[in-house]
């Protein structure tokens, strides 16, 4: 009797581990973004797990190097095995060791495994020229997102590649890259008038010509970046008006940016999300104006703006009081009345605001 009690234990035990360690381990795989290491030591539990997670496709279609050093010979090896065939995610964001020559030998030997990415994120990985971008772009004919955040090293000519060969772009992120200028952005404008993100900070040799030429062509913009771009003024502001379907912009650091501007912004009816820290021009008739064109803001940040006063806040309050849930008015000396109370008072969802300057 005893040794059948031993028997239906450790069949109990065995089934455990071949059929619900494995659905654990894949349900948990599942869920959590792990990265290739955390993977490939999840292949080593045991035989069983091996074959449920290799019998897992989605866990394969992304591949997730992010921060860690010889990732360009760890993205080669991983794209040359058959489980990373139908990859749709690489993500290298601050990985160490990626180079040109990485991206020119994964062209030449795993160019059949990037036929199904859609998004890349390369994001201060500096040791990429535009001679990467051609060589990895060239794999890529479904890429929808693509990022390459801080490098100076890509120019227009990288954008030149990217649109000759990835045709379906939505999102894009090249803040940071310095060398771009107003042809790059042209570039953009003229071949994706359905791009619905994009990333422009810091790109300092930009112009007032690369908004006026982006935004009437690409008017399904949902999300637009151009912080820190002090040069742009009025003229170019003004077109920002036609993005009906704008719900993000970032406007930091736009010193030109007046009154004027800020009315024609007003007609995005959908933003709910605009930064206006240290846009010193602006007063209360822009903010005003904003307050009743833009019904939907939940965050709106008037940081450092000295010719806002309580009128600004008064006339939110009026349209925004039941949607606003982060509100920055630190610097805001023509407030005077910036107590907790007295917002909560006027915006009753807060959750995170910064008031005291």
């Amino acid at each position: 009797m005893e040794e059948y009690g031993a028997a239906e234990a450790e069949s109990k035990e065995n089934i455990w581990c071949r059929e619900t360690v494995p659905k654990v381990f894949k349900i948990v795989c599942c869920t959590l973004p792990l990265s290739n290491t955390d993977l490939v030591l999840l292949l080593l539990v045991s035989p069983s797990v091996h074959r449920t997670l290799l019998s897992c496709q989605p866990l394969w279609e992304f591949l997730n190097l992010r921060e860690l050093k010889n990732a360009g010979n760890r993205l080669i090896a991983a794209l040359s095995l058959p489980r990373y065939s139908h990859v749709k995610q690489i993500n290298l964001e601050f990985a160490r060791d990626v180079e040109d020559t990485h991206l020119i030998l994964i062209k030449d030997k795993c160019f059949s495994s990037l036929q199904s990415l859609e998004s890349l994120n390369l994001n201060a990985c500096q040791k990429i020229s535009d001679t990467g971008i051609e060589a990895i772009t060239s794999c890529c004919p479904q890429l929808k997102s693509f990022s390459i955040y801080w490098n100076i090293r890509v120019s227009d000519l990288g954008l030149q590649y990217i649109v000759k060969n990835c045709k379906h772009i939505v999102d894009l992120n090249i803040s940071g890259c310095k060398n771009i200028s107003d042809q790059g952005v042209q570039l953009i404008a003229d071949n994706y008038p359905e791009l619905e993100s994009l990333n422009l900070t810091r790109c300092v040799k930009l112009t007032d010509e690369s908004l006026m030429s982006l935004l009437p062509k690409c008017l399904s913009l949902q999300r637009l970046n151009l912080y820190a771009l002090s040069s742009f003024t009025d003229a170019a502001y003004r077109n920002l008006g036609l993005l009906s379907r704008l719900k993000f912009l970032d406007l930091c650091g736009a010193q030109n940016l007046s009154d004027e501007g800020l009315s024609c912004i007003s007609k995005c009816k959908n933003l709910e999300s605009l930064n206006l820290t240290w846009c010193t021009r602006v007063t209360d008739e822009g903010v005003i104006s904003i307050a009743k064109g833009c019904t939907y803001l939940q965050f709106l940040s008037l940081f450092g703006i000295v010719g806002v006063t309580d009128k600004s806040l008064e006339e939110l309050s009026k349209s925004c009081s039941n949607k606003i849930t982060t509100l920055d008015v630190y610097g805001c000396i023509g407030i005077k009345n910036r107590s907790r109370e007295y917002l909560l008072q006027l915006f009753p969802y807060l959750k995170c605001f910064k008031v005291h300057s």
